[in-house]
């Protein structure tokens, strides 16, 4: 319901408007005491006269500079109140504030980047940690092929905090996998044998460092490793059959917990 005008004062809708406030916060200021209006209407209607209309106007000023209505209502009325002190320490809370959200902004322009472009290193960091033969392009081409999947999101968000020191340990870890692995063949170990299986359970703890691999998921993995081009060079340039041997570790492993490789898919929970 509209206020009513009245002489002597302006009402609630009047000074709402004039100093762009809803109307409930007016209500609110009056019911709290901070701002009260001194005239009312024959009719019960609040009437704002100009000097009300001048403490108001400093509650607005004030609650733009982000303090409390509590601390308002001393600044207004303690005279005692070192008021400088008190924008003081509301201009540190918000220097404090804006730093925070400055934090964040850098934090999301990270997140950002890394969901569109995976590991965030420079080609010359990538090559050192790497390899020469790491091909720069490689993530861009896995999230135009994997993009959509919650794997590369749960890629993007650890590629988002992770380092270059820490992405060096993680191609350390790999490389050591790969090493392990060959010497593991060249021994002859049997897929299904105790070393087998903690080879395989190596692998997904490893692969960890990217997302989460259920052992569904590694024996589709295992499968591609031996199946496309580009990752069975790479096995079988370590030794030649590893692609293949590894398969094999990886199936022997997964039929040890029940599953059954020839039904496995990727998108089966853990």
């Amino acid at each position: 319901m509209a206020d009513t005008p009245g002489a002597g004062g302006l009402t609630v809708g009047q000074v709402s408007a004039r100093l762009d406030v809803t109307v409930r916060a007016l209500h609110h200021w009056d019911e709290i005491g901070l701002a009260r209006p001194s005239l009312r209407t024959a009719a019960g209607y609040r009437l704002y006269t100009p000097a009300d209309l001048e403490r108001l106007h400093r509650v607005v000023v004030y609650r733009e500079l982000g303090l409390g209505l509590d601390r308002i209502r001393v600044v207004l009325d303690d005279p005692a109140e070192d008021v400088p002190a008190a924008l003081r320490a509301q201009r540190a809370r918000i220097a404090e504030r804006i730093d925070r959200l400055q934090r964040l902004g850098a934090g999301l322009d990270r997140m950002i980047d890394a969901h569109e472009r995976g590991p965030l290193l420079t080609a010359e960091q990538q090559a050192a940690v790497f390899g020469p033969g790491w091909d720069p392009d490689g993530p861009a081409r896995a999230r135009r092929r994997y993009g959509d999947t919650p794997q590369w999101r749960q890629y993007a968000e650890r590629s988002a905090s992770r380092t270059p020191e820490e992405w060096q340990a993680v191609a350390d870890a790999v490389a050591e996998l790969d090493r392990a692995l060959g010497e593991a063949m060249d021994a002859g170990v049997t897929p299904g044998s105790p070393e087998a299986d903690h080879l395989a359970e190596r692998h997904r703890e490893v692969f960890a460092s990217y997302f989460p691999l259920t052992r569904q998921m590694q024996v589709c993995l295992a499968r591609m490793y031996e199946a496309d081009p580009g990752y069975a060079a790479h096995y079988d340039g370590i030794r030649p059959g590893l692609a293949r041997w590894f398969r094999r570790v990886v199936d022997a492993a997964a039929r040890a917990q029940g599953i059954d490789p020839s039904t496995a898919t990727w998108c089966e929970s853990p």
